[in-house]
């Protein structure tokens, strides 16, 4: 389980896909995606049937969004901890109990396809907060848009 996976396990719902999932960012956005197209697929002949059962699919995604930003909030509250998790990668692992140290980051950074200088901490961590809101929002969570590309 990679580190991407334990941040989701942290945050998303055991029964919230991004969770089951492993914190498969990228297949998993890329499954979810196609799963709205095959499902009228499956059932072109009824399209009588097919309209109706349209409106109650979305619905169901539109519910398993996560507050990532309430879920933090209430993490840090609950922590009595004052962290900096809106724009410091290192405060988000603290405050999830992550390992945060600099070995941490760069094996995320590793997962996450980092292609700059990882020795340059601080751009690192600047690019892992935003590809990690990224990732959240990707995989269902509803993350502040100033948090995201």
């Amino acid at each position: 389980m990679g580190i991407l996976s334990n941040i989701f396990h942290k945050i998303f719902p055991s029964s919230h896909p991004a969770a089951q999932s492993g914190g498969q960012a990228d297949p998993g956005s890329q499954q979810r995606a196609p799963q709205p197209t095959q499902q009228p697929a499956q059932q072109p002949a009824p399209q009588s049937a097919q309209q109706p059962q349209a409106a109650p699919a979305a619905a169901p995604a539109t519910m398993q969004q996560v507050d990532v930003e309430a879920v933090l909030n209430n993490m840090e509250r609950q922590s009595g901890q004052q962290l900096n998790w809106r724009t410091s990668i290192v405060d988000l692992l603290k405050l999830l109990g992550l390992d945060s140290s600099l070995q941490s980051r760069k094996e995320l950074a590793a997962e996450l396809h980092y292609t700059g200088d990882t020795n340059d901490s601080a751009s690192m961590n600047i690019w892992l907060h935003r590809q990690v809101m990224n990732k959240l929002a990707a995989n269902g969570g509803k993350v502040p848009a100033d948090l995201k590309d």
